[in-house]
């Protein structure tokens, strides 16, 4: 997971990649680094989807601008839209299937 350090950076990953994945977590949040390494033990798995991690204690400009109230978040996006929003617990089986077919994969899981 490649990370983000600005707003600006955050941008640019969305604007630059037609598709892709933002893992958005907190200071203090056992629940995100129970989730982290879980969601990249599997990004290798879809190699068209770029994943990337910001860290909102750091940039709250990402909060704000992406109406994110909680953390963990996983965001997917393509062209230039948000598909798919988990926030707080994120079902592993169903982000998978979501990445699935981002990356271009059939339905059957």
């Amino acid at each position: 997971m490649k990370d983000i350090q600005s707003f600006d950076a955050w941008q640019e990953a969305f604007e630059s990649n037609p598709k892709g994945l933002l893992f958005v977590k907190t200071d203090g949040c056992s629940v995100c680094e129970g989730l982290r390494p879980q969601v990249e033990a599997i990004e290798d798995d879809y190699p068209t989807v770029p994943f990337f991690k910001v860290n909102i204690a750091q940039v709250p400009e990402v909060a704000g601008q992406l109406s994110l109230f909680t953390a963990p978040v996983v965001i997917l996006w393509e062209s230039g839209r948000e598909v798919q929003r988990f926030a707080r617990f994120v079902p592993m089986q169903e982000l998978q299937f979501r990445l699935k077919l981002l990356d271009g994969g059939s339905a059957d899981v």
